[in-house]
Parts: C-alpha cells; structure tokens; sequence
C-alpha cells in the first residue's frame, strides 16, 4: 500500500496536496501543532499546506490518520465506495441504453460525470463519456453526439479501446449523415492510430476497418471496399470471435447486396445473424435481422415466410432494444412489402400508414418509399388515378433530399411505376434523377485525348 501511495504522490499536484490537507485539518477543528505533533515542525507542516513542500508517503499516512481521512482522499483519489457508486451508475446507463430507455441513461450518465469531474478517474471518464455520445444519438441530437466523439478521439488521455469505439460511432455517424469524406478521414486517422498502439488485433479493430470500408463504398471506391472488407473477414477468423466475425459479414452482405447480388448477400446475412445471436448485442441482433428479412424479399422468388418471420422478431425486439424511428421505420416498410406481395392488401396499407406516423415527417427517403408502396397497392386493384397521387407524392418527397446515392434505387423503381401508370414525363424525370443521385451527368463532349 505505501508503494502505490508513493507513486501516486509523485503524480500528484503539491499545492492541491496542500489545499485538500489544510480543508481536512480545519474541518476537525485542529491546529498546525496538534497535527504536527510529534512527526514534523509546525514550519515543515506550514510549507506542505502551501504547496512548498511534498511529505513522504510514510508522514502522509500518519497525518490522515490524525485528520480521520484517508489517504487516497488527500492524493485526490476517489474512495472505494465512491468508485462503486459511479460504476454502477454507468452499468444502470448502459443497461438503460439497451433496454431503448436514453433518457434515463442520461441521468445515470450526468450524475457519474457530475462526480468524477473532481477526482481522477480516467477509465471511468472515458466510459462514461463514451455512452454519453451514445446517448445522445439515441434522441436525435447527432451534433451533439459528434462533438462528444471529436473530443474523446482528440483527447490524448483516452485509452486506446475507447478511442476505437468513439471512432467507430463517429465515421458511421459521418457516413450515416452524408458526410462520406469525413466519416473516410476519421476511420483512417484512428485506424493508423489503432495499428502505432499496437491495437489491430481486437474486436473493435476490425469493426473499425469495416465501417470504414462501407464509407469508402458509400463514396463509389467500390473495390476498395470489397478489399477492406475481406482482410477483415480474415482477420476476424483468426481472432475468433463471434462479433468481429458477424461486423464483417455483415458489412460484406450489404455491400453484395448494394452492388445487386442479393443472392450472394443473404447467406452472408444470414452467418452474420447466426454469429450475433451468440452475443448479447440487442440493438445490433434487432438491426441485422430486419436486414435480412428484408434482403430475403428482394430474392426471386422472394421469400416471403422468412423474410415475414426475421422481420415481425425484429420488430418486437425493437420494442425493448434501444432502436432509432429509422430502424423501426425500415422494419415497418419490411413488413409492409411482405403484406403485399403475399396479398394482403389492407394489412399493407396499415402498416404503409404506421411507417409515416414513425417517420413524423423527418425520414423523407423512408416515407417516400412508403407513398410508392401504397401507390402500388392501388395499381394491383386497377385504380390507377389512386395510384398516381400516391407515386407523385414519393416523387415530391423524394425530391425535397436531392441528389443523393442512397435515393437512386428508388428513384428508379419509381420510374417504373410512373411508367406504369401512364405518367411518362415524370417517369423520364425520375430516370433522370436516378441517374443523377449515382453521380452521372449528361456527357456535353467526347473527351478528346493528347496524341503521341
């Protein structure tokens, strides 16, 4: 015990040392004498309390013992009990994140930092910063959330797993929100970091490399991706774990399935639902899930009894997981699109109409699906006036988020429907668009190249 008092008195500050032995002294109502006693000279006691002088770990010990306070109290350390409180706090707020309760997490999380921000807990800090980004992106406060991140990750006392993890949470957000050349130099710089700290083979290493890899794919470097994604695939065979594996396959299948192979997406789905199920990620287990169900529906012919049964799990876990209006949304569209193509007309309009109340008018790209699913069940019953109001509102919904790649396959599929219909200048327009949101513009010339 004197060891570890001797080395954290060689860290600690002399004049805070003083100040926190001078408050402990007046508050027992003794005199520099009376403490002194026999151990030091008043004078040598006086220079200790104002910061002139560091006392050994033996005459510390033996001046808390006359103050009635402990050691760790006067080096700035906090107590045991005290230690315990913060991290059963921040087990009742993560508890609280996974049970889809961020509100009540950020309780938990504001008293813990409220305490620590007096004593020296970094670990702790850390964590407790870290699920106060969480927190924060769980009720739609994504700025706040960033700059939670930006700090933890710039932040050069933070240990190296929580840097990883912040990283993560940051480049997904980033590419999540558009901001694909951020979310790219984020991933890179803490991955570099990652591999200097000697970090590389982790869980959180390869769920980094992954993200990353489905940014550069967002962003069109297509092979790239695919590349990244299969070293991390390999490294997470050999690591042996089931999450990093089930971040691998699941980066994979949705990038197969981006590229139009849904075929050769669904099995890698399905291994990464297999492997997450053996873990106790709730959130993630309910995300992959309605991926799957959903990938399942695309399949020709679709399969329709799984894709049914992956979704309605899904969604009642998504009850009790920690779960964003987008997550449920996509769920409810599953599940919509399932009614329809085994039939169910009626059921398929009434969850059409639970998506938009979810969406509340903040997730154009999944309401504007929505309005085309709904225009499509009036196109199967032959009322193609209906139908029509229904497509050009996807249309003016779809329109008000612009030109962006993740609107592009739907911007398609309304072409189709538009054509369906009769509406041909807005099916033309919407091929345009299509074409547009993938970065494709009307060629003005031929390129005409030097000559040797």
């Amino acid at each position: 015990m004197e060891a570890r008092h001797a080395e954290l008195l060689g860290r600690t500050d002399r004049e805070a040392l003083g100040r926190r032995l001078r408050s402990a002294r007046q508050a027992r109502g003794f005199t520099q004498g009376q403490v002194a006693d026999d151990l030091m000279s008043v004078a040598y006691l006086s220079r200790i309390e104002s910061g002139h002088r560091r006392p050994t770990a033996p005459a510390l010990e033996t001046l808390a013992e006359r103050l009635g306070v402990s050691v760790d109290s006067l080096l700035g350390e906090p107590e045991r009990h005290v230690v315990d409180e913060i991290r059963l706090a921040l087990d009742y707020a993560e508890l609280s994140l996974e049970s889809g309760q961020p509100e009540d997490a950020e309780k938990h999380l504001q008293q813990a930092l409220d305490t620590m921000s007096t004593s020296r807990m970094t670990g702790l800090r850390d964590r407790a910063r870290l699920l106060h980004a969480r927190a924060l992106e769980a009720t739609n406060r994504e700025d706040d959330a960033v700059i939670e991140l930006e700090a933890l990750i710039d932040d050069r006392s933070t240990d190296g797993l929580t840097r990883i993890k912040a990283g993560i949470a940051l480049c997904r957000i980033y590419r999540e929100t558009g901001d694909l050349g951020r979310a790219i130099e984020c991933g890179e710089r803490v991955l570099s970091n990652v591999e200097e700290a000697g970090l590389d083979c982790c869980d959180e290493a390869v769920q980094l490399a992954v993200t990353l890899a489905a940014a550069h794919f967002e962003r069109g470097d297509t092979a790239h991706a695919v590349r990244m994604c299969r070293k991390a695939i390999t490294s997470a065979e050999s690591l042996g774990s089931a999450r990093a594996r089930a971040s691998a396959y699941w980066n994979a299948s949705a990038m197969q399935a981006r590229r139009g192979d849904v075929a050769a997406a669904v099995p890698l789905a399905e291994r990464a639902l297999a492997l997450l199920g053996e873990g106790q990620d709730a959130r993630n287990l309910a995300l992959l899930r309605g991926e799957v169900g959903r990938l399942q529906l695309e399949l020709d012919p679709p399969a329709i009894d799984d894709a049914r049964h992956n979704l309605e799990q899904a969604a009642a876990e998504m009850e009790w997981s920690p779960s964003t209006s987008s997550d449920r949304a996509q769920v409810l569209l599953g599940l919509a699109r399932a009614a329809f193509l085994s039939g169910d007309v009626p059921t398929s309009r009434d969850l059409v109409a639970q998506v938009h109340a979810v969406a509340n008018g903040h997730l154009p790209l999944a309401e504007a699906e929505a309005w085309a699913l709904l225009g499509s069940t009036y196109a199967s019953d032959g009322d193609s006036v209906e139908a029509s109001t229904y497509f050009q509102r996807a249309v003016l919904t779809l329109s008000a988020i612009g030109a962006d790649r993740a609107a592009a396959q739907l911007w398609f599929d309304l072409a189709a429907l538009l054509d369906g219909v009769g509406l041909t200048e807005a099916a033309s327009d919407a091929y345009r668009r299509a074409a547009a949101s993938t970065g494709l513009r009307a060629r003005v010339g031929s390129p005409t190249f030097a000559r040797s």
